[in-house]
């Protein structure tokens, strides 16, 4: 659940775009000339844009630092927000969704000094690909995807300009980026979309090509520290452990990897990562990293249970408590792990065994 508190809302007109508070009445969409197909030009309407500001409407430049959070839904961990806010060095702040309203304004702004926390409603492939959205993504010196559904994520923005915007600040811009719940979910290179659904591990285990098990490879969110990587939340909450480690038997029988990974976070915890790839565990549950380099499923294949056993010891797991200060420590970078507790898991016939 994340926290609601009053913002100030800004209405802004840039570029024949009309960006209006959802608080107030919509203003008509506006027009624009465009291209049409036939080379001459038309009007075409332009949505409005639903945009919260609540600090500093003119772009600052800081020197913000690269890094990851990675938060596995419900209640926001406090502490791991102040470090990602700290990571944009007094700039701009973005926070992108497909639903929802202005929650994370005044909580991010009073938590830390920035010029800025502006929350973008951006629910259409048009919306995602609008100049004057993408540009205030750019400009960011921290982006935050909040919770929702994923399949919004995949649907309105990959193959846009928002997901362009987002690549420019991960890899060339070098700030601060991740999210919560599906925020997290789209954070690897192989995400889960959940387009036809959302897959139970009872449902996964018993058929690894369940029709609601629907997965995305290296053609989203480009995140070069969780490459042959899966990310899941709301991990024991929801009980995911098995969907995720079908997830993962998934990866490597269609993606042909033979080094495959997958970080699991519980609700209100999160897994902060800095620019060099060492990370911590916040909050006040556990955050659970998978990896297999060995050998895949024995038996991964459609309408059947899944069995992976490899005398026990088919995906390698390591789990690490979470603390308000951060607690553990993970390198992204060669998958090096310390403070918690190693331990393995298989599956017979689709019954999961932890090891």
């Amino acid at each position: 659940m994340q926290k609601q508190s009053p913002s100030k809302l800004l209405l802004l007109i840039s570029v024949g775009l009309f960006f209006s508070c959802a608080k107030q009445t919509a203003v008509p969409a506006a027009t624009s000339l465009s291209a049409d197909k036939s080379g001459g030009n038309a009007l075409k309407p332009v949505p409005s844009v639903v945009t919260y500001l609540t600090g500093d409407a003119a772009d600052v430049t800081t020197s913000p630092t690269a890094g990851l959070i990675l938060m596995g839904g419900g209640t926001d961990v406090d502490a791991a927000i102040k470090w990602f806010l700290q990571k944009a060095g007094g700039g701009d702040v973005v926070v992108i969704r497909a639903t929802g309203a202005d929650g994370y304004n005044q909580y991010m702004y009073d938590m830390v000094g920035v010029n800025s926390v502006e929350t973008i409603i951006i629910d259409s492939r048009t919306k995602a690909d609008l100049a004057a959205v993408t540009q205030k993504i750019r400009n960011a010196e921290a982006l935050f995807i909040a919770g929702g559904d994923q399949w919004d994520y995949v649907n309105y923005w990959k193959n846009t300009g928002t997901e362009d915007a987002i690549n420019y600040l991960i890899n060339t811009k070098k700030v601060t980026v991740g999210g919560t719940s599906a925020g997290l979910a789209v954070m690897g290179s192989i995400y889960y979309s959940a387009q036809t659904g959302s897959v139970t591990s009872a449902q996964a285990l018993k058929d690894p090509y369940h029709k609601y098990i629907t997965l995305g490879q290296n053609d989203f969110i480009a995140t070069p520290l969780l490459q042959n990587t899966i990310t899941d939340s709301h991990y024991t909450q929801r009980d995911r452990q098995g969907r995720h480690i079908t997830f993962l038997a998934r990866m490597m029988k269609d993606f042909a990897y033979n080094n495959i990974k997958g970080i699991g976070i519980d609700e209100q915890t999160a897994v902060c990562i800095d620019q060099t790839g060492a990370g911590k565990v916040y909050g006040i549950n556990q955050a659970y990293f998978l990896q297999n380099e060995n050998l895949g499923a024995e038996t991964c294949i459609s309408g059947t249970p899944l069995t992976w056993n490899r005398s026990g010891l088919a995906v390698k797991a390591y789990k690490i408590r979470a603390s308000l200060t951060g607690n553990g420590s993970f390198n992204a970078t060669n998958w090096t792990l310390g403070g918690g507790t190693a331990y393995h898991y298989y599956v017979n016939n689709g019954v999961l065994v932890q090891n």
